[in-house]
C-alpha cells in the first residue's frame, strides 16, 4: 500500500506557510488588474463563441432541383387584352412553348391595375376557327353599319345586336366578311327588322371609327360582340357589358348563333336570355373583357439553359395593328426557384447580410412606354440567375434561393410589340458554409487566458519586487 507521504511527493502545489509570504500594495494593484483582464477577455472569447462565422465561395452548380427551374411572376398590363395575351416560353435547346395556360391565370384590370371581376378564361379565343369554304360569288351586303353617332341608338333600339369589328386591311376580316354578310341576309329575312325588331347584325370600321372601338377594348380583328338591350350595362366610362364570339366564322355556324340568342325571347318576353344553354354556346359565347387591361400571374418550369419568356398578344383567327399594340406593363413580382418567406430571409440576416437582396429584383417596378418611344415598341429584359446556398456546419442545406440582376431596354420593332424576359443561368453557385466552434475550442481559450494572465502578472509582480527591492538598497547605501 502506497503510503501518503509517497502521494505527497507528485504534488505539483506545493504549499508555502502562509506566515511565510507578504502582501504589498503594488501586488494587489496588479491583482485587480490581472482579475479585470481576465474577465475582459473572457467576455471576448464568449461573444466570439457565441457568434457564428461564415465561408463564402464560388463552386459548380451543383443543384439538387434537378434540370428545371421555377418561375414564378405577376405581370400587370394596363393595354392588353385578356383576349389575346400569351405566354410563350423558349430555350436554346428548342423548347418552344406557346400559349402557356395550365398554370397560368388572367385577370381583367382596369387603368388603375385593380381586377375588375373573376379569373378570364380564354376558352377558344386563340384556337383556329372555321370560315367555310371559299367562294368566287357575288354577296349583297346585309349588315349595317354603324359609328360614334349610331352606335348606341340601334343597340338600344334591338333586344340583340351582333356587331362585327373590322379592319379592312385584315386577312381574317376579309376571309369573314362573305359568310357574315351572307348571314345577315338570311337573319334578316328570317327576322325582318321592320316587323319583328329582335335582332340586327352591324359593323364597325375601327379604321374610321378607332374611339369608338378603343372603347369597347377591341385589340383584335375580327372581333364579334353580342349586345343585348334588357342587360346593356354602362358606367362611368361609357363601356358596355357584352359577350364576345369565339366560334367558326362560317355563314352556318354564324346564323346559328345569332338564332340561339333571338329565339329564347318568344319563351321568356320580359327576361332575354343571355346564353344559349347548349354545350356550343357555352364555347364560342363568352363575356368580353369590361377594360382593356390584362394581369398575368402564375409559375413556368423552365430548364437551367438560356431561354426567353415572353408575353405578346396571338390568336390563329385575328389580325393586330402592330402601332396600337402597347406592351407597358408592372411587375408586380418575379422569382426563380422555390419561394422563400420574408422570415425566413431576416432569420438568416445574421449569416448574410447581403442575402435576398436581389432575390425579386423587378417587383414593383414599372416600365411603361411613353408616347414619345413612337409604336411598335418592344420592352426586354436581361435576367441573370446565380444560385445561392447556405449551408449549417453539419452540411445541411438551411436555405437554396435565385438572385438575379435585370437590365431593361426598349426596342423598334417591324413585327407586332411583345414583353420579353431573356433569362440566364450561371453555372457557378455561391456557397455559404455557417462555421461555429466547439466547446473544447472554448474551454481551451479560457484556460489559456486565466493561465495567461496569472503567469505574465506574476512575472511582472516579480520584476515589479525585485525593482523596489534593489531601490531600498540603494537608498539605504548597502554594497553589493
Amino acid at each position: 500500500m502506497i503510503s501518503p507521504r509517497k502521494i505527497k511527493s507528485v504534488d505539483f502545489y506545493r504549499k508555502i506557510p502562509r506566515d511565510l509570504t507578504e502582501a504589498s500594495l503594488s501586488g494587489a494593484g496588479l491583482s485587480i488588474v490581472a482579475a479585470l483582464s481576465m474577465l475582459l477577455l473572457f467576455g471576448m472569447e464568449l461573444s466570439s463563441y457565441l457568434t457564428v462565422s461564415t465561408t463564402t465561395s464560388i463552386i459548380i452548380d451543383r443543384s439538387s432541383d434537378g434540370d428545371f427551374l421555377r418561375m414564378d411572376f405577376n405581370i400587370s398590363f394596363p393595354s392588353l387584352s385578356c383576349e389575346f395575351a400569351s405566354v410563350d416560353v423558349s430555350d436554346v435547346l428548342g423548347t418552344n412553348r406557346l400559349n402557356v395556360t395550365k398554370t397560368i391565370r388572367k385577370f381583367s384590370i382596369d387603368s388603375n391595375l385593380t381586377p375588375t371581376g373573376s379569373e378570364f378564361h380564354s376558352g377558344e379565343v386563340l384556337s383556329h376557327v372555321n370560315h367555310g369554304e371559299k367562294s368566287a360569288e357575288e354577296f349583297v351586303e346585309g349588315s349595317v353599319s354603324l359609328g360614334a353617332r349610331n352606335f348606341d341608338t340601334f343597340l338600344h333600339q334591338y333586344p340583340i345586336s351582333v356587331v362585327n369589328f373590322y379592319a379592312p386591311w385584315c386577312y381574317w376580316c376579309n376571309l369573314l366578311k362573305p359568310s357574315w354578310e351572307k348571314a345577315a341576309n338570311q337573319i334578316k329575312e328570317r327576322y325582318d327588322p321592320e316587323m319583328d325588331g329582335r335582332v340586327i347584325l352591324a359593323k364597325v370600321d375601327c379604321t374610321q371609327e378607332a374611339d369608338l372601338c378603343r372603347r369597347n377594348h377591341i385589340q383584335g380583328y375580327p372581333s364579334i360582340r353580342i349586345f343585348r338591350k334588357g342587360s346593356d350595362l354602362r358606367d362611368d366610362n361609357a363601356h358596355h357589358d357584352h359577350e364576345s364570339y369565339y366560334g367558326d366564322r362560317d355563314t352556318e355556324s354564324l346564323v346559328k348563333m345569332v338564332i340561339g340568342l333571338v329565339e329564347p325571347i318568344h319563351v321568356e318576353p320580359h327576361k332575354l336570355a343571355l346564353e344559349d344553354k347548349s354545350d356550343n354556346a357555352s364555347k364560342t359565347l363568352k363575356k368580353a373583357p369590361s377594360t382593356g387591361g390584362c394581369r398575368i400571374e402564375g409559375y413556368m418550369r423552365v430548364k437551367k439553359v438560356p431561354g426567353n419568356l415572353m408575353v405578346s398578344a396571338r390568336s390563329e383567327s385575328h389580325s393586330f395593328d402592330s402601332s396600337q399594340m402597347n406592351m407597358s406593363h408592372v411587375v408586380n413580382h418575379l422569382s426563380f426557384g422555390k419561394r422563400i418567406l420574408p422570415e425566413a430571409f431576416s432569420d438568416l440576416k445574421r449569416l448574410a447580410p447581403y442575402l435576398g437582396g436581389s432575390h425579386n429584383r423587378l417587383d414593383d417596378r414599372s416600365f411603361i412606354n411613353q408616347h414619345d418611344l413612337g409604336p411598335n415598341v418592344t420592352i426586354e429584359h436581361y435576367l441573370q440567375i446565380v444560385k445561392t446556398e447556405v449551408l449549417k456546419s453539419n452540411g445541411h442545406a438551411m436555405i437554396e434561393e435565385y438572385e438575379y440582376t435585370a437590365h431593361s431596354s426598349v426596342t423598334h420593332t417591324y413585327y407586332l410589340p411583345v414583353a420579353k424576359f431573356h433569362f440566364e443561368l450561371s453555372p457557378m453557385q455561391v456557397l455559404i458554409t455557417e462555421n461555429s466552434k466547439s466547446f473544447s475550442h472554448f474551454i481551451t481559450n479560457v484556460c489559456a487566458i486565466i493561465g495567461g494572465v496569472f503567469t505574465v502578472a506574476g512575472i511582472l509582480d516579480s520584476i515589479l519586487h525585485q525593482t523596489m527591492t534593489l531601490m531600498k538598497k540603494i537608498e539605504l547605501g548597502k554594497n553589493f
